[in-house]
């Protein structure tokens, strides 16, 4: 089992969860929203909360490796099913050169998308937001 650790207060993250728990049908994935602060750090007190909002981070319990960003979304999608071609896919060469630009505008520009789709902590100005303790 793997164990994803995500920002919970992002639509794009809520959604990727939402369409990785439909496509998991071997319960192989396991996520966690990195605001329940305490129960991260009691399982995993080697990661960082601010590492941890900046990219997804991908817990590999069998190996003890931790996948951040573009990787840990290319992790969960070898336990996918229908996720597995596309990780084939990923492993073309130079394709992981453009899945992590990808990955990084978005991660960064996510509060922004969010608003995009009419979605906006109360905290948030100019793009940039406050996380609720």
């Amino acid at each position: 089992m793997i164990t994803a650790i995500y920002d919970g207060y992002c639509v794009i993250c809520n959604q990727t969860r939402r369409t990785v728990r439909l496509l998991d049908w071997f319960n192989r994935i396991e996520f966690l929203d990195l605001h329940q602060s305490q129960i991260v750090a009691a399982r995993y007190p080697s990661l960082d909360f601010d590492d941890l909002m900046g990219q997804i981070h991908v817990v590999d319990g069998d190996v003890d490796i931790v996948y951040q960003g573009y990787y840990g979304t290319k992790r969960m999608l070898r336990e996918l099913p229908l996720g597995f071609p596309i990780w084939l896919i990923t492993m073309i060469p130079g394709m992981d050169a453009v899945g992590k630009r990808v990955y990084r505008w978005v991660a960064r520009n996510r509060y922004q998308i969010n608003k995009a789709f009419g979605v906006e902590l109360p905290d948030c100005v100019d793009g940039v937001c406050k996380i609720p303790e």
